[in-house]
């Protein structure tokens, strides 16, 4: 996901998240691969301890990873919760997205995320840094959205040189679980909110790619940027259409 502007509004707080909403079904195209059952590339060594019919890995330092790109089957996997949030298998992972979303952003000159399945874990972990604040969410969940949505032309790392124009809740709470085991709840509006709604999806198997909205929703990132300011990469908030 690219960089986006201070307009977010973050609030961390340990209560307790509110009931789900069903503003949450945005549409995804029906042609959209069924995540559930599409089969996934080898899970790497180093990561199958997460992996409930895994073995314990022999543990390897921390790296930068390759970032998994469109037409891998892993980004169509729905992926496995985390069982133990403190386990050095998680923390790797953890550590693992760290390295590799900084070399990404240097690479590209964009970013604030990555999910794990980017990076070859099919597990629902999503490492988030917005300047200098940084959080691992673990088995991330929507549990409430607000009344507003807003297009956004979204990025990500996995097709980088590709924009799509999708329609995302204007504010988000998210609860999560981070490496102590501590559940967290998190608010956030925006951009902050658009980019949670995002990694969350790559937890699903599903891409901005999935949610197209409106007429030429699509446009290579050279191409937009030559038209367009990087401000107009984010629409106004409007009610959600019932």
């Amino acid at each position: 996901m690219s960089s986006a502007s201070s307009a977010s509004r973050i609030l961390t707080t340990n209560g307790r998240p509110r009931k789900s909403s069903s503003a949450l079904d945005l549409p995804i195209r029906s042609e959209a691969p069924a995540a559930s059952t599409t089969p996934a590339t080898p899970i790497p060594l180093h990561y199958r301890e997460l992996h409930p019919a895994a073995k314990p890995p022999n543990w390897r330092r921390m790296a930068v990873r390759h970032i998994r790109q469109l037409g891998d089957p892993i980004l169509r996997v729905r992926c496995e919760r985390v069982q133990n949030p403190k386990s050095a298998a998680t923390r790797l992972i953890a550590d693992d997205l760290r390295d590799s979303l900084a070399a990404a952003k240097k690479k590209y000159k964009m970013g604030r995320a990555l999910a794990a399945p980017q990076i070859g874990a099919p597990v629902r972990i999503v490492f988030v840094q917005m300047d200098k604040q940084r959080w691992t969410m673990i088995n991330p969940e929507i549990t409430d959205v607000g009344p507003n949505d807003f297009l956004v032309w979204d990025d990500c790392f996995s097709f980088p040189e590709l924009l799509v124009r999708v329609t995302r809740a204007h504010a988000v709470t998210v609860s999560y679980t981070d490496l102590k085991g501590k559940q967290r709840t998190m608010e956030a509006e925006g951009p902050m909110a658009e980019l949670l709604q995002h990694e969350i999806d790559h937890l699903d198997g599903i891409l901005a790619l999935d949610r197209p909205s409106g007429v030429d929703p699509f446009a290579f990132r050279v191409e937009w940027e030559k038209l367009h300011p990087p401000e107009e990469r984010y629409g106004p908030p409007k009610p959600r259409e019932v």
